[in-house]
């Protein structure tokens, strides 16, 4: 008897293992075929997206138009910014206070100048130039003036040049806004009241407003440029909206049928978001590259004019323009995501509603 039941045991464990092992090899099956249908689902998707982009081949060009222009201005608006911004920080750095001296200032009388100036935290460097440096400077800056060359190479006249270019301080300051230690120190030294030119005050604040009027510009550029940007990002949504809308509209019916088969709402609705997708990944195609080459065509105009593109070139020139093209096209795609969701939402819930 205890055999019996020792047999029994030991084959209900074995048809147990055995269905377990089945069991196993259903769910493994079953995640296979629910793997191999997401990805037959999605692959759908993407060929309905784009059946749909060229079935309405007309409205999809009209908002991948808009698109384009919207991801353009931002594009500008990053790099009218980068620019000016550039420049005006250029400008400050070569940017000075020059004190002018009488003709004939020593190089000692100068150093001790340049030595108290240094005590003002604010300084950064202090350039001297005797008048002999300051000739010179002339000199090398009109070397293709054969004209005055040959003026020159009279030793009489170098002499009586000399004697009249006044001596120079230019002093680099930290901070071009705070000025007033070097006002103290230039107007209450008696070594400074000797030596300055009586007719060449010091540049205190004349240089200052060409980098004001560049930070204004920047402002009012990057302002501006956002603005832009948001009226046509609004302006894309409201075309993409309508484009899907009538999208949806026009195969209502195809709609109705894939509800009756039973076709769930990220089928019905996903070939609508991707068909929005492309038309945001074109734009942001075009648009980079509309903007790349009218960079390129502008780009030694504005070297000429002396404005700092470095910081665009390093961006246009290098690697890092890839990158450029991946973020315009990642724009135009969430802006055709985002309008064509908006269109869907609006056409369920009427649906719900009737």
């Amino acid at each position: 008897m205890g055999k019996n039941i020792s047999s029994e045991e030991r084959l209900a464990k074995n048809r147990a293992k055995k269905q377990v092992k089945t069991t196993k090899k259903n769910l493994r099956t079953m995640s296979k075929n629910g793997k191999s249908h997401k990805a037959r689902s999605v692959r759908r998707v993407m060929k309905y997206g784009a059946v749909g982009f060229a079935r309405n081949i007309w409205l999809s060009i009209a908002s991948t138009l808009v698109m384009t222009i919207t991801i353009a201005i931002i594009l500008i608006t990053f790099m009218a910014s980068a620019v000016l911004s550039s420049t005006a920080t250029t400008l400050e750095e070569k940017i000075d206070v020059t004190i002018f001296l009488k003709p004939g200032t020593s190089s000692q009388t100068l150093q001790q100048m340049s030595n108290l100036l240094m005590e003002d935290r604010n300084v950064r460097q202090v350039v001297a130039s005797t008048s002999e440096d300051v000739f010179n400077k002339f000199v090398e800056e009109n070397k293709d003036d054969e004209v005055l060359m040959k003026a020159l190479e009279d030793e009489e006249m170098n002499a009586l040049m000399v004697a009249a270019m006044q001596a120079t301080l230019r002093v680099k300051l930290y901070d071009l806004d705070d000025t007033e230690k070097v006002k103290e120190i230039v107007d209450g030294s008696k070594l400074f009241a000797e030596n300055l030119d009586p007719d060449y005050p010091p540049t205190y604040d004349t240089n200052r407003t060409e980098i004001d009027t560049i930070n204004t510009w920047a402002d009012v550029a990057n302002k501006t440029g956002w603005v832009l940007s948001g009226v046509f990002i609004f302006i894309s949504v409201l075309v993409i909206f309508n484009t899907i809308r009538m999208a949806i509209f026009s195969r209502r019916e195809e709609i109705y049928m894939m509800r009756l088969v039973g076709a769930d709402r990220y089928f019905i609705t996903a070939p609508f978001v991707i068909e929005s997708q492309i038309s945001g990944m074109l734009a942001g195609l075009i648009a980079t590259t509309a903007v790349y080459f009218g960079y390129k065509a502008i780009a030694p105009a504005l070297k000429d004019y002396g404005v700092d593109i470095s910081k665009i070139s390093d961006i246009a020139e290098t690697q890092k323009l890839v990158l450029v093209f991946v973020g315009a096209c990642l724009i135009g795609m969430l802006i055709g995501a985002i309008s064509a969701e908006l269109a869907i939402k609006k056409y369920l819930s009427r649906k719900k509603k009737k």
